[in-house]
């Protein structure tokens, strides 16, 4: 695991699939499901619906729908339909949260909604939002549709409160938490739990999975949301700098303020209420108050709950995999 007071490393598309270990044909099933249902017989409607395909970074949620299948009875076509699924709303939350940033870049490509406007990323992200559900509809039984549904709503009011806390510089730890655990992690909790249900794992062992899923999710958020102070646009390939440019209170920026001395503290309040934040002056306070090193703490204990819960289950691939892939979130660049 990353010492604490490293910056995460970038790590390559090649030690990602290592650490998906032998899923590589059942991902590439996912991959067919994928490239099918995200078009349209419409050709500009298609070239545009295509395009979302591309902007799917590292496959994480069907990776981890295949993972905890594999680890207990194995993956069956099912495993492959709800990877596509998972993987179409998680789209679907990217190109919205684009234009909710402004951002033109993602993957090192133009965003929709930088490409082709507004209207079309909104209409996209509807669009594979109700593909997804209608996939999850066509499964034997209803579970799948309910538990992407509800994780789906989650998501959703996940977004809406991150939005009313945009410049509440006042946020708890505990309330930031509680957001990123909407917006990123219950995704991945549903993905881990699905995934383990549909390979008939012990329910004992879905409600491990579905924990493995929720800590893994809110360690990669917390990852996430130090890189977009930290990181290097050319290394990750989106935009960097929305969340101090919209006046979001990540954890880094949370910690600073809690333990900053008063007129420092209003020294921040005022750098970060300013139209346009300089970065490099606020990532002096962090680097000053230790608060980059407190959010990677925060993140790698995420991952070790994550761990705990899976240190019972069967010794196999999967299960390595399962382990080398929370290490990994520590490292990544989403």
């Amino acid at each position: 695991m990353n010492p604490a007071n490293q910056t995460p490393a970038a790590p390559s598309a090649e030690a990602l699939m290592r650490c998906y270990g032998g899923i590589g044909d059942d991902l590439a099933e996912v991959e067919a499901v994928l490239k099918r249902e995200m078009s349209s017989k419409f050709p500009k409607v298609s070239d545009i619906v295509s395009y979302g395909y591309l902007l799917g970074g590292k496959r994480l949620r069907p990776a981890l729908v295949l993972l905890c299948g594999q680890a207990f009875s194995g993956i069956t076509p099912a495993h492959h339909k709800l990877g596509a699924v998972l993987e179409m709303v998680h789209t679907a939350t990217l190109i919205h949260d684009d234009v909710l940033d402004g951002a033109e870049t993602r993957r090192h490509l133009e965003t929709i909604h930088h490409r082709w406007g507004t209207e079309s990323s909104v209409l996209v992200g509807d669009f594979l939002f109700t593909h997804a559900f209608y996939l999850a509809s066509t499964l034997p039984t209803t579970l799948a549709a309910q538990k992407i549904g509800q994780a789906t709503n989650v998501v959703c009011e996940g977004e809406l409160r991150q939005i009313t806390t945009k410049g509440r510089f006042d946020l708890s730890e505990e309330e930031y938490l509680s957001i990123i655990e909407a917006k990123t992690a219950v995704l991945c909790q549903c993905a881990c739990e699905l995934g383990a249900i549909y390979a008939d794992a012990p329910p004992e062992a879905s409600k491990q999975a579905a924990e493995y899923g929720r800590c893994l999710g809110v360690a990669f958020q917390i990852v996430d949301d130090l890189l977009d102070i930290e990181g290097d646009t050319d290394r990750t390939g989106k935009t960097l700098g929305t969340d101090l440019a919209q006046r979001k209170p990540t954890l880094p920026i949370i910690h600073a303020l809690k333990v900053a001395p008063p007129e420092t503290k209003a020294q921040m309040l005022s750098a970060l209420q300013a139209e346009s934040p300089d970065p490099a002056q606020i990532n002096a306070w962090l680097e000053e108050f230790d608060s980059a090193a407190y959010a990677r703490e925060t993140a790698i204990r995420h991952v070790e709950t994550a761990l705990a819960s899976i240190a019972q289950w069967p010794e196999n691939d999967a299960t390595t995999a399962l382990r080398q892939l929370a290490e990994f979130v520590l490292k990544r660049c989403y």
